[in-house]
């Protein structure tokens, strides 16, 4: 099972920029899970993966990291992960 988790802020213009390119993405994808995580709030969780900027999108598959964006990312190239990763 391929995971998508991305980890933004309500105070970030970037992370919000992002958001309707997820959604986008989001559509092309029924057997991808998609999680989203605010820092502020989601501390554990951002914790545990390391986050020190954001946005940040992390590609699992089976529970293990396989690709991570930095910053704002055109929607060709996180299909392009998730594509690669699924197969």
């Amino acid at each position: 099972m391929v995971t998508v988790k991305k980890f933004s802020a309500a105070w970030c213009g970037p992370c919000r920029a992002l958001a309707p390119v997820m959604n986008e993405v989001k559509t092309q994808f029924s057997n991808v899970k998609f999680e989203e995580y605010d820092v502020d709030v989601a501390y554990d969780e951002a914790t545990q993966y390391g986050i020190r900027s954001v946005p940040t999108i992390v590609i699992e598959r089976d529970g293990v990291e396989m690709k991570r964006f930095l910053g704002m990312q055109p929607k060709g190239a996180i299909v392009e992960a998730i594509t690669q990763h699924l197969a």
